[in-house]
Protein backbone atom coordinates (compact mmCIF):
# COMPACT_ATOMS: atom_id res chain seq x y z
CA UNK A 1 0.00 0.00 0.00
CA UNK A 2 1.40 3.41 -0.85
CA UNK A 3 0.50 7.42 0.12
CA UNK A 4 0.50 9.36 -3.37
CA UNK A 5 0.89 13.22 -2.27
CA UNK A 6 -0.03 15.21 -4.63
CA UNK A 7 0.35 18.81 -4.59
CA UNK A 8 -1.89 20.68 -6.91
CA UNK A 9 -3.42 24.10 -7.91
CA UNK A 10 -6.31 25.45 -6.03
CA UNK A 11 -8.53 25.53 -9.07
CA UNK A 12 -7.86 21.87 -10.00
CA UNK A 13 -9.41 19.88 -6.86
CA UNK A 14 -12.88 19.31 -8.68
CA UNK A 15 -11.85 18.27 -11.80
CA UNK A 16 -9.01 15.75 -10.09
CA UNK A 17 -11.41 14.37 -7.71
CA UNK A 18 -13.76 13.70 -10.58
CA UNK A 19 -11.28 12.22 -12.57
CA UNK A 20 -10.00 10.27 -9.66
CA UNK A 21 -13.30 8.96 -8.58
CA UNK A 22 -14.07 8.31 -12.80
CA UNK A 23 -10.64 5.78 -12.20
CA UNK A 24 -12.24 4.15 -8.79
CA UNK A 25 -10.28 5.94 -6.50
CA UNK A 26 -12.40 8.10 -4.26
CA UNK A 27 -11.13 7.95 -0.92
CA UNK A 28 -8.88 10.91 -0.11
CA UNK A 29 -7.97 13.65 1.93
CA UNK A 30 -7.30 17.11 0.90
CA UNK A 31 -5.37 20.08 2.94
CA UNK A 32 -4.89 23.75 2.36
CA UNK A 33 -0.99 24.05 1.96
CA UNK A 34 1.65 26.63 1.02
CA UNK A 35 4.68 26.70 -0.86
CA UNK A 36 7.02 28.00 -3.73
CA UNK A 37 8.38 25.93 -6.83
CA UNK A 38 12.58 26.54 -7.87
CA UNK A 39 12.16 30.45 -8.10
CA UNK A 40 16.18 31.85 -8.66
CA UNK A 41 17.59 34.18 -6.07
CA UNK A 42 20.19 36.64 -6.77
CA UNK A 43 22.70 36.41 -4.07
CA UNK A 44 23.87 39.70 -4.57
CA UNK A 45 20.34 41.10 -3.27
CA UNK A 46 20.38 38.46 -0.50
CA UNK A 47 24.21 39.48 0.28
CA UNK A 48 23.15 43.68 0.30
CA UNK A 49 19.99 42.83 2.45
CA UNK A 50 21.79 40.85 5.34
CA UNK A 51 24.50 44.22 5.13
CA UNK A 52 21.36 46.71 5.67
CA UNK A 53 21.20 48.20 2.38
CA UNK A 54 17.71 49.40 1.88
CA UNK A 55 17.43 49.10 -1.67
CA UNK A 56 18.14 45.51 -1.64
CA UNK A 57 15.93 45.20 1.31
CA UNK A 58 13.18 46.49 -0.68
CA UNK A 59 13.56 44.28 -3.48
CA UNK A 60 14.26 40.92 -1.81
CA UNK A 61 10.61 42.17 -0.23
CA UNK A 62 9.72 41.61 -3.39
CA UNK A 63 10.88 38.38 -4.47
CA UNK A 64 9.15 34.97 -4.19
CA UNK A 65 5.67 34.68 -2.37
CA UNK A 66 4.28 31.60 -1.16
CA UNK A 67 1.55 30.48 -3.42
CA UNK A 68 -1.79 28.41 -1.67
CA UNK A 69 -1.65 25.16 -3.31
CA UNK A 70 -3.70 22.24 -2.35
CA UNK A 71 -2.32 19.08 -0.89
CA UNK A 72 -4.16 15.28 -1.82
CA UNK A 73 -3.26 12.29 0.33
CA UNK A 74 -4.51 9.42 -1.15
CA UNK A 75 -3.77 6.61 -0.16
CA UNK A 76 -4.52 3.23 -2.31
CA UNK A 77 -3.46 -0.31 -2.94
CA UNK A 78 0.25 -0.75 -4.37
CA UNK A 79 -2.24 -2.16 -8.15
CA UNK A 80 -3.81 1.36 -7.78
CA UNK A 81 -0.89 3.69 -7.68
CA UNK A 82 0.07 4.23 -11.38
CA UNK A 83 -3.30 4.73 -12.35
CA UNK A 84 -4.06 7.32 -9.57
CA UNK A 85 -0.41 8.79 -10.65
CA UNK A 86 -1.36 9.02 -14.48
CA UNK A 87 -4.91 10.36 -13.60
CA UNK A 88 -3.32 13.22 -11.29
CA UNK A 89 -0.65 14.20 -14.11
CA UNK A 90 -3.15 13.87 -16.79
CA UNK A 91 -5.88 16.39 -15.50
CA UNK A 92 -3.42 18.53 -13.86
CA UNK A 93 -0.40 19.00 -16.53
CA UNK A 94 -1.10 22.68 -18.29
CA UNK A 95 2.70 22.42 -19.09
CA UNK A 96 3.33 25.65 -16.96
CA UNK A 97 5.66 26.36 -13.75
CA UNK A 98 3.03 25.77 -10.64
CA UNK A 99 1.59 23.14 -12.05
CA UNK A 100 2.51 20.81 -9.16
CA UNK A 101 4.49 18.15 -7.50
CA UNK A 102 3.49 14.44 -7.19
CA UNK A 103 5.29 12.12 -4.04
CA UNK A 104 4.71 8.11 -3.69
CA UNK A 105 5.58 7.15 -0.13
CA UNK A 106 5.18 3.69 1.49
CA UNK A 107 2.36 3.00 3.97
CA UNK A 108 2.94 0.33 6.42
CA UNK A 109 -0.03 -0.07 7.73
CA UNK A 110 -3.52 1.10 8.25
CA UNK A 111 -6.80 0.82 10.36
CA UNK A 112 -10.56 1.31 10.05
CA UNK A 113 -11.55 3.05 13.06
CA UNK A 114 -15.31 2.17 12.46
CA UNK A 115 -14.66 -1.40 12.12
CA UNK A 116 -10.80 -2.52 12.75
CA UNK A 117 -9.95 -3.49 9.98
CA UNK A 118 -6.59 -3.31 9.16
CA UNK A 119 -4.18 -3.41 5.52
CA UNK A 120 -5.40 -2.94 1.94
CA UNK A 121 -8.82 -4.20 4.02
CA UNK A 122 -9.24 -0.77 5.74
CA UNK A 123 -8.92 1.23 2.54
CA UNK A 124 -10.94 -0.78 0.01
CA UNK A 125 -13.63 1.41 -1.96
CA UNK A 126 -16.92 -0.05 -0.86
Amino acid sequence: MKEVMAIIRMNMVSRTKQALADAGVSSLTAAIAHGRGQGRVDFRILHGAEQGIEEAIVQLGQGPRLIPKRLLSIVVPDEKVKAVVDTVIRVNRTSQAGDGKIFVLPTFDSVRIRTGETSDTAINEM
